[in-house]
């Protein structure tokens, strides 16, 4: 079975396993855009730590929930966002002003929209939580 968006799955997993109440989870899927949107989740306060786990298949993940994520998804199709436009995405997908994150990826790394906006960059949308 081949799996198109493997950051859909693993944000899906997270908010179904975190709305359940669960305190650890083990995803199958790893790559370095995985790892680094739950770098940005862990720096938020969104999940605590996570590590790899090498089992000769491409790896795995176990990631600490909190039990602080109301809701986390992919924002699909990535939409290309300029820095005057962070505002009108933040409208679309977060409940209110000042509540939650969109992960954007730029030129200079993933990063959160308000590190972007601070820069000065645009990029293109990843995924949203709150």
């Amino acid at each position: 079975m081949t799996m198109n968006d493997l950051l859909s799955n693993v944000l899906s997993h997270i908010s179904n396993e975190d709305s359940m109440g669960r305190t650890f989870i083990n995803v199958r899927y790893n790559s370095k855009l995985i790892r680094n949107v739950l770098l940005i989740l862990q720096d938020n306060k969104y999940i605590g730590s996570f590590k790899e786990i090498d089992d000769n298949r491409g790896g795995r993940l176990k990631i600490n929930l909190l039990g602080k994520i109301n809701k986390c998804g992919a924002i699909k199709p990535r939409f290309n966002v300029k820095v005057e436009d962070y505002e009108k995405f933040e409208k679309r997908f977060l409940p209110a002003y000042g509540f939650g994150l969109l992960i954007v990826s730029t030129n200079k790394g993933v990063m959160t929209q308000e590190e972007a906006k601070k820069k000065g960059i645009g990029g293109k949308l990843l995924a949203f939580v709150y």
